[in-house]
Formats: C-alpha cells, structure tokens, sequence
C-alpha cells in the first residue's frame, strides 16, 4: 500500500540542498551565498583600512556606480575581473577553483 504524501509534509530524509536541487534552484542559491559572502568580506576590508566608497572605488580604477553593485548582495551582475580588482585593493587575493 503506498503511502500518501500529506500537504505540507516535510521529507526529513533529504538534505537542503537536495531540496533546492529538487526544486531546481541549487545554482542560483549557491551564487547568491558567494556573491554575498564576498560583498560582506570586500566590505568588512575596507572598514578594516578605514576606506570609504570613493576611495575604493578609486583604488578599483573604476566607478564609485560599480562599487555598489559589488557591495550589493542582490545584485548578481559582477565580473571576475571586479572581484580581483576589488580584492588587490584591499591587499587580497581572488582565488576561484572547481571541486
């Protein structure tokens, strides 16, 4: 006899990523989480040196405009090549790698 499935029921045999896999937004959840994790370490940085927007954006040789979408977390249109001009600027390293 098969078991029906109750509305609202939760699979505890599943782990969340699974669950986001399954409902095709594991990617864009993963890009999310590292986008905002780089925002908040680019920010934490520059507290850090004492940098206000401009003068990063100045240190990036870019815009103060670009600076904001990097630091925004909802904003998933950033290059690598702002990543790394953002991390030389606060005296870091970008390293991206596959698993």
């Amino acid at each position: 006899m098969k078991r029906k499935k109750k509305i609202g029921h939760i699979d505890r045999s599943e782990t969340f990523d699974e669950f986001l896999a399954k409902d095709g937004i594991l990617a864009e959840t993963e890009d999310a989480a590292i986008k905002e994790i780089i925002a908040d370490q680019v920010k934490v940085a520059m507290d850090k040196q004492k940098l206000s927007k401009t003068e990063m954006a100045a240190r990036m040789k870019t815009s103060r405009r670009q600076l904001d979408r990097l630091l925004d977390p909802d904003n998933p249109s950033v290059t690598l090549a702002t990543l790394r001009r953002a991390a030389i600027a606060v005296g870091r390293s970008l390293r991206v790698e596959l698993e």
